[in-house]
């Protein structure tokens, strides 16, 4: 048997009492530790953590702008915006891409353009940015995905504004186009500051007046206070700034001008510009062909781009703004008048006119276009017959630094300024020029010769000027020498207000000739439309008065001593049509420059065009071949503002009905 033990009832009762003193420091610990997490968290970090709570609980949501309209003077609508439904993708969010878009392609069609540009825009966007995969649902396969997204997370179907250009190719070297904002256009926002007002923003302007008036056609963005839930989910608006809509540009252009100018051309290349010499207001901007601007809105595919750049018609060139070409005789009324002003010859003076002109010192020729010449001739005459051995020496006997500095006063060789990107300079040659021009190669080639001048006197050699340049001296010219800067805006009109911000409306300066030499120069240009003039067949009958200058570019040297045969030539290198006019002559209203590419002598292409124009804006008259392939235009009985509210009415009802649940 065992021996009892006994317990010691003392220590066991001092252990419990230390155990429980032990964990009442512990609990004591755990609260005071506790205590400070309070205190870090509600105290000290107290605004921290509320911004960050406020953050979850609220969403910021751009409200995009309506982009601005673009009218003509008329207020009839050149650019545009309407709403449709867009089919976006937003990768993060998205399981399989590929068998989330093979999915998707039972529900809508995608065309392999549709997918080629899906690529694209990948490619360039970030993984969690929406990406279009399909532009312009109809409402039916907007219905269909909607219904079936329950089934596609990262799948969303939004009303977004859309571009349109109702004239297309008539107007796309004029208006332009928008196009998605890329990386490069980021980063320029991101210089000038103007990235916020770009959140959400998908377009930007990417060519003409889209490009050079975005600050005034963008508008500034808005946004929305969206309560949203744990799961990121809209709730409820909880505050709207609404956005401040993009400025109407309105326009001296009248685009019944610009169509008929439009279809007297046809299929032929070329360009015409058409100037209101009062104030410089552009009429017509027309460059043949022309391109489809809503081919870029989207994103263009390459194989259009690449057909659109290997086309030898080059479609993308604006030749009324970067087309230059030797003026051939229409610079010849210019010639006169530095010669006037340069006392090299008198009003009066009768010079021989032969049928070639010799350059002193050599056996060289260079022969007129009439081959027997016209005898002899005073200033005026050998502009009606436009003579080039009277011009050939005219030029030989000034020189080049005689000619230059009057030349220039007329805007030759230098940029208009008118408002449009990349216009091109031209080329008013001088020896400065020449040397510069050719400063990589030997002296003998640099150097200004005496010969170089005599070309030059009739408007071939170095001379090269845009139809514009040309459009703008001829206008300078029928102004008595006031000029004003070309330009397209005429106004800017708020959305809002509707109050306008005229443009351009002062003349620039005023060039120091003679009122007599111009009249002088005026009258001769009159006669060129009258019997005995190089263009008295389109002159027939005018029920206005008109003045104006053939000319024929060459495109390519014939040989010294060879005929020129325009069919045994190829169509691009038989010579350019020029024609340059003004009327009525007293007091003119509109002032133009045509050519006609290839088309030969200048009053067989290009004056007959003018005529026409003339005859539309000046009485009414359309060409019966051609009055029944003008579309109907009508002029807007609305205004701008008023325009551009109800189309932001109805673009806010269409977006507010398609995103009721906006995204975080």
């Amino acid at each position: 048997m065992r021996p009892t033990r006994f317990k010691n009832a003392q220590a066991e009762e001092s252990q419990l009492q230390l155990r429980l003193v032990v964990a009442y420091v512990f609990m004591i610990l755990m609260f005071l530790v506790l205590a400070a997490r309070f205190v870090w968290l509600q105290v000290i970090q107290h605004e921290h953590f509320s911004t960050l709570a406020q953050n979850n609980r609220i969403t910021l949501v751009p409200i995009l702008p309506n982009r601005g309209l673009i009218l003509d003077r008329n207020g009839v609508v050149l650019a545009q915006n309407y709403s449709a439904y867009t089919l976006e993708v937003t990768p993060s969010k998205t399981g399989n891409l590929d068998q989330t878009v093979a999915a998707l392609s039972q529900l809508v069609e995608l065309t392999p353009r549709d997918l080629r540009r899906f690529k694209k825009f990948l490619a360039e966007s970030k993984d969690f940015e929406p990406v279009p995969l399909k532009m312009k649902l109809s409402d039916e396969e907007a219905a269909r995905v909607a219904a079936h997204a329950w089934r596609f997370p990262g799948i969303e179907v939004k009303a977004r504004l859309f571009r349109d250009y109702p004239f297309r190719e008539m107007t796309s070297h004029v208006v332009g186009y928008i196009g998605r904002i890329n990386q490069k256009d980021k980063e320029r926002l991101a210089e000038e500051g103007k990235s916020s007002n770009y959140r959400g923003a998908d377009y930007i302007g990417k060519l003409g007046l889209e490009k050079v008036y975005e600050d005034d056609l963008h508008g500034t963005a808005g946004f929305e206070e969206v309560e949203t839930d744990a799961g990121g989910r809209a709730v409820r608006s909880l505050r709207r700034t609404p956005p401040v809509h993009g400025n109407n540009l309105r326009l001296a252009l009248d685009i019944r001008l610009q169509e008929l100018a439009d279809k007297l051309f046809g299929q032929r290349r070329g360009a015409l510009v058409a100037i209101d010499p009062r104030d410089g207001g552009v009429l017509a901007f027309v460059s043949k062909p022309g391109f489809d601007p809503s081919l870029f809105i989207d994103g263009i595919d390459s194989a259009t781009w690449k057909a659109l750049n290997e086309d030898w018609e080059t479609p993308l060139v604006n030749r009324a703004l970067r087309g230059v070409y030797p003026p051939g005789s229409t610079f010849k009324p210019f010639m006169a008048m530095a010669a006037l002003e340069a006392g090299a010859i008198s009003q009066t003076e009768v010079r021989p006119a032969p049928g070639f002109f010799t350059l002193p010192g050599s056996s060289h020729r260079f022969r007129d276009s009439k081959p027997s010449g016209n005898g002899s001739a005073n200033l005026a005459r050998a502009v009606v017959v436009s003579s080039d051995t009277f011009f050939y020496k005219l030029a030989w006997e000034m020189g080049i630094d005689r000619i230059h500095p009057y030349l220039a006063q007329f805007g030759l060789g230098r940029k208009t300024g008118i408002d449009l990107d990349g216009e091109a300079i031209g080329v008013l040659p001088s020896k400065e020029w020449k040397a510069r021009r050719f400063a990589k190669y030997p002296e003998n080639v640099r150097r200004w010769y005496p010969a170089d001048v005599v070309s030059i006197g009739i408007g071939q050699g170095y001379n090269a000027y845009t139809p514009l340049q040309m459009a703008n001296a001829t206008a300078i010219l029928a102004n008595n020498g006031v000029v004003f800067k070309p330009h397209l805006v005429r106004e800017v009109v708020d959305a809002r207000s509707g109050k306008a911000r005229l443009i351009e409306p002062d003349p620039v300066r005023r060039l120091p000739f003679r009122d007599d030499n111009f009249a002088y120069v005026k009258r001769s240009m009159e006669g060129v439309l009258k019997p005995g003039g190089t263009a008295w067949r389109v002159g027939q009958n005018l029920p206005y008065t008109m003045a104006g200058k053939t000319g024929t570019a060459q495109v390519v040297q014939i040989r010294q001593g060879a005929k020129y045969n325009a069919a045994a030539l190829a169509e691009r290198h038989r010579d350019h049509s020029w024609f340059v006019a003004f009327a009525p002559v007293e007091k003119p209203v509109i002032a133009v420059a045509v050519i006609v590419e290839n088309a030969g002598f200048g009053a067989a292409a290009a004056a007959p065009i003018t005529r026409a124009l003339f005859d539309y804006h000046l009485t009414g008259k359309v060409p019966a071949d051609l009055a029944g392939q003008l579309r109907t235009i009508r002029t807007a009985t609305v205004s701008a503002s008023e325009a551009s509210q109800a189309q932001a009415e109805r673009a806010a009802a269409e977006q507010e009905g398609s995103d009721a649940t906006p995204s975080p």
